[in-house]
């Protein structure tokens, strides 16, 4: 047993004065959208046991003997949960899908393609492979009779998933568009929290699902006068010892306490936070640290992620809280259907690992309409900037007087310094900025 003080908070940075008016909550969908992110960047395995602290003493006792962990009050015993089979999965926001095009996406290594039917009146998940030769049905497009048309040879789909057209086949001949193997594999789907949902199995068994299990309700989403936190800024060095504790912990996630408010796992995709508005500064930063330190954890394994970690203090708990689920309920890992390895991929260079606009712009409308906009802007002012050097070489010195002449000169230098600046706006803003923690 080791006691040590509680001295510095590197997550969360909490006021001396906590104003207590009311909760903000903040729910976050964590992304299993990449083979390559095992895990959220900010959580880690736990494999040995740890304690559940609810005294406000100064000092923090944590066991770090590889025994037998007991159980939590209101823990259930040993169960293992299923990615595939138990839990709705958030796509995206439907703000952000285009009801003209086909959309293509990643989901715990599941290739779906995203639709709208139009005679439904609703979005589809599809398999993304054209049972003819598995071409992506997301490189295809939607027909004027609102059916999924395959780039590839032109079979078309209904909202059912059903094939209504081959062309390639004898209009005399069999149906073969009628068999079962024509057909694409449908996942059931809908809308809730204005993001689209999808439960990730095909099999007829689920199809009518949403009858029995509907989707992680979370009112705050739907409330317009609930606050959202987009950041904090961290103050490491004058960090505070905080009150956290895990109160219970099942397969189906953990909820957590602490001074400042309190957390709700719903696994595997949601983490909400209820905290204490605060008054300060707040920043969203982007980091390379997390895939480094994943990279240390996996050389450990994930189930002995403790030979590489210490977390002595109670500001630790949700993080223990979480890796204690994934070891207990997923066997210490997210399960991918086996469709990748353990091990991680390369490193890409820094400035492709923290690109924003192929993670995010593309993916954003909003962030795309404004990308798009800034980018007109940009040759509209260059455009400016040489028709004015043009109209100022062409003219006659006695038909533009030396005043005028300096002015458009003037005004095509500023466009052309603008454009410049702004093309530097929108690389920084919409394709890659780095951070330097050493300067915050």
């Amino acid at each position: 047993m080791e006691a040590l003080r509680a001295s510095s908070v590197q997550s969360l940075y909490i006021p001396n004065a906590l104003h207590k008016t009311h909760l903000i909550t903040k729910p976050n969908f964590i992304n299993f959208q990449s083979s390559s992110i095992l895990i959220p960047t900010s959580w880690s395995f736990s494999s040995r046991s740890f304690k559940v602290f609810t005294t406000s003493s100064s000092y923090t006792i944590i066991s770090t003997e590889n025994t037998d962990p007991k159980l939590l009050e209101n823990e259930t015993p040993d169960e293992k949960f299923d990615w595939y089979s138990s839990s709705w999965c958030p796509v995206i926001p439907v703000c952000d899908l285009d009801k003209r095009v086909p959309h293509g996406k990643k989901v715990l290594g599941l290739d779906i393609v995203v639709w709208w039917d139009k005679n439904d009146s609703s979005w589809k998940v599809f398999d993304d492979a054209c049972p003819h030769r598995l071409a992506p049905l997301s490189d295809g497009r939607i027909d004027k009779w609102g059916r999924l048309q395959c780039a590839y040879h032109g079979w078309c789909f209904n909202g059912s998933g059903d094939c209504k057209l081959i062309p390639q086949a004898a209009p005399d001949g069999p149906p073969v568009n009628t068999f079962k193997k024509a057909c694409v594999a449908i996942y059931p789907s809908t809308v809730q929290h204005d993001i689209l949902w999808f439960w990730p199995n095909t099999d007829p068994k689920y199809k009518d699902i949403i009858q029995k299990k509907k989707p992680p309700y979370l009112p705050e989403l739907d409330d317009p006068s609930s606050a959202k936190l987009m950041g904090m800024k961290v103050d490491r060095e004058g960090g505070k010892p905080l009150e956290m504790s895990v109160t219970k912990l099942d397969v189906n996630g953990f909820i957590g306490k602490a001074d400042w408010g309190g957390s709700k796992f719903i696994a595997p995709f949601i983490y909400q936070n209820s905290i204490n508005p605060v008054v300060g500064q707040r920043n969203e930063s982007e980091s390379t640290a997390g895939i480094k330190k994943e990279r240390k954890i996996m050389s450990v394994g994930p189930v002995n992620w403790q030979k590489a970690c210490f977390v002595p203090t109670k500001a630790d708990a949700f993080v223990v809280g979480f890796r204690r689920w994934l070891r207990k309920y997923s066997g210490g890992q997210i399960n991918w259907g086996g469709k990748f390895s353990e091990i991680l991929p390369p490193t890409p260079p820094r400035e492709q690992l923290m690109d924003r606009y192929w993670s995010h712009v593309v993916n954003c409308r909003s962030c795309n309409s404004a990308y798009k906009s800034l980018n007109a802007v940009e040759v509209i002012l260059q455009i400016i900037s040489i028709v004015s050097i043009g109209i100022v070489a062409a003219t006659k010195q006695s038909v533009m007087s030396a005043a005028a002449r300096t002015m458009v000169v003037l005004m095509a230098v500023v466009c052309f310094a603008t454009s410049r600046w702004l093309a530097h706006f929108i690389y920084k803003n919409f394709h890659y900025h780095d951070y330097n923690h050493a300067s915050r």
